[in-house]
């Protein structure tokens, strides 16, 4: 007697979401429909063979959470290890994604900063993870030297990694709390990317920067607090920059701040 082989049906294929992250070679659902759980294998091996720069095909079980901001996610079909290298402004970032913090999404915006900088500048990256801001700087400046302070160890040793992969010399990377680890020296601009957390920093990050200084203070906000954001910081000149949609009606926005 013969079974006929499992497989997705055209109303199945339908319901895979079009929105997903890519990190390297790994495909990452945010979100993942119940009607497919059965078939989630099906769904990871069609998408490897239809997509064939990803290896593996992972769902988040549990969103950023934590100490570390990290995702807990289900392998559904391909490597059992999350390891991966990931390529954006030409940098190579090597990441576990499931053990320290990691956005795609936010690569043209890691540019945009990168490209501000000038020559000499010392650049602070707080909350600096697996350094990827660090490394774009590095790649796309001639910053003097570039500082990155990041409290998880996982994404501190992979940062360590990324600069010797990336054969950089002007990086130097502090693992610790930021309230504790801050360098005895000011900086020409401040990268404070942790949108969920970064403004009760400022107080500090504005200890270390030089007059005449910027800082990128990232937030989560409705475009209709857009004005009263404006006016939280007007000593400071800010000028908001979208920099990705993580929720309609929901952005996480650039603040940047002169001295």
């Amino acid at each position: 007697m013969f079974f006929r082989k499992k497989k997705l049906t055209t109303k199945d294929i339908k319901l895979i979401p079009k929105s997903f992250d890519i990190v390297g070679e790994i495909l990452i659902f945010t979100d993942f429909p119940k009607e497919l759980k059965k078939k989630e294998k099906l769904v990871g091996d069609y998408l490897t063979k239809k997509l064939k720069n990803i290896k593996t095909v992972a769902k988040k079980t549990k969103h950023y959470s934590g100490k570390y901001r990290t995702p807990k996610l289900k392998i559904l079909t391909g490597n059992k290890s999350l390891e991966t290298i990931h390529k954006e402004n030409g940098v190579k970032i090597k990441i576990n994604p499931e053990k320290a913090y990691f956005s795609p999404r936010t690569g043209s915006e890691r540019l945009r900063i990168a490209k501000q900088i000038k020559k000499d500048e010392t650049i602070l990256v707080l909350f600096s993870g697996v350094m990827p801001f660090g490394l774009t700087i590095a790649k796309h400046s001639k910053a003097k030297e570039i500082y990155g302070i990041e409290i998880n160890p996982k994404a501190h040793e992979y940062a360590k990694e990324n600069v010797k992969l990336n054969k950089i010399n002007n990086i130097k990377l502090i693992k610790g709390d930021v309230n504790k680890a801050m360098p005895k020296i000011k900086f020409n601009r401040i990268i404070m990317p942790h949108p969920s957390d970064s403004e009760r920093y400022l107080k500090i990050a504005l200890k270390h920067l030089k007059p005449k200084g910027k800082i990128y203070l990232y937030v989560f906000e409705k475009e209709e607090n857009f004005k009263k954001l404006k006016e939280k910081y007007k000593k400071f000149k800010p000028k908001l920059v979208k920099a990705g949609s993580p929720a309609p009606g929901k952005f996480r926005v650039c603040v940047e701040l002169k001295t």
